[in-house]
């Protein structure tokens, strides 16, 4: 079920004022001290669900369905090969065509940010390198995790560092512990932001007071935060955030865009209704459900979810039910 014309009517405007607007120009953020960035991050992107066929083959052509729809909602850019993505279950060349199949059709003004982490340093420096090679602008390295108690701030130090020496495109950290089971240290981000080649860090972690800090200690340095769900941007943007990655943005990117818009003209009242109406159909698509419930529900607002590829589950009947409940209470279905 598509979005309803009244609530498309409302957002018209809106995402007309944002398809114009100049990145980085808004009244009603105050924006920290520091260096103007060298590529602004500012604005929503979605981490971008992976089309897979009924066989679990990655279905390209759904992928471009999907790509000229959300061509009409002003994103900043997409994000490809996040755990949204199913990154872990690509193959090392489904992972590139896919990065190619986006670049094909993204507008050469909106960013295009790829997943890149692997849990060497050696194997993250050769895929970001053919990252690059395949039309990506950012590098999005998640923090290795495997042997996650020698994962000291040293050793993280060192990989990031390793890794943004050698990336012919600038780099953004990224911290989800929610899958990780490892947060990036403060102390190791703090130093990571002084390396010119680390333009930001997508923090997924949901500790607004970690995330003001962050934009605290690095304000003097060319490094911006982003928050990684949807649930906490309005916090995000409030202590400083520059933008969200947020996995709701594959099913409510125009919304989403509109909470963007309204904090940056400093509409807070207006922003805070509709954060809360987002708060419980983020939560459905992230913790609760996960991946299987993003694309359930992204396929009732005219987008292709389709199947996840195993392990991941179908959802029950009755989760479906409930997901739908979900976004039919908070005024979406």
């Amino acid at each position: 079920m598509a979005l309803s014309t009244h609530l498309v009517s409302s957002l018209r405007p809106t995402l007309a004022a944002l398809r114009w607007a100049v990145p980085g120009q808004c009244r009603g953020l105050s924006t920290p001290q520091g260096p103007e960035p060298s590529l602004d991050l500012g604005g929503i992107f979605p981490p971008l669900a992976t089309p897979f066929s009924p066989t679990q083959e990655v279905d390209y052509a759904q992928l471009e369905r999907n790509l000229s729809r959300y061509a009409n909602i002003p994103f900043r850019g997409l994000v490809v090969l996040g755990s949204n993505g199913e990154y872990p279950y690509l193959t090392p060349h489904e992972r590139l065509e896919v990065v190619s199949c986006v670049r094909r059709a993204l507008p050469r003004d909106r960013l295009l940010l790829a997943g890149s982490g692997c849990e060497s340093t050696q194997a993250t420096i050769k895929l970001t390198v053919s990252m690059a090679e395949a039309g990506a602008d950012v590098a999005l390295v998640v923090t290795p995790c495997y042997y996650r108690g020698a994962m000291t701030s040293a050793a993280l130090v060192h990989h990031y560092t390793e890794v943004s020496d050698a990336s012919p495109i600038p780099v953004v950290l990224y911290s989800v512990p929610a899958n990780t089971g490892l947060d990036l240290p403060m102390e190791a981000v703090v130093t990571l932001a002084q390396h010119s080649n680390i333009i930001g860090i997508k923090d997924s972690g949901g500790d607004i007071t970690r995330m003001g800090l962050m934009v605290h200690k690095t304000r003097q340095e060319d490094f911006q935060v982003l928050a990684g769900s949807a649930g906490f941007l309005l916090a995000s943007y409030a202590v400083g955030a520059s933008g969200g990655v947020c996995a709701l943005a594959n099913v409510l990117g125009a919304p989403l865009c509109q909470l963007d818009h309204l904090c940056r003209e400093g509409q807070w009242q207006e922003a805070r209704d509709l954060q809360h109406r987002l708060i419980e159909p983020n939560t459905a698509v992230t913790r609760r459900f996960g991946i299987p419930g993003l694309k359930k529900a992204m396929e009732w607002f005219g987008y292709y979810g389709g199947p996840c590829r195993a392990p991941l589950a179908p959802l029950s009947p009755a989760q479906v039910e409930e997901l739908r409940s979900t976004f039919s209470t908070n005024g979406w279905l």
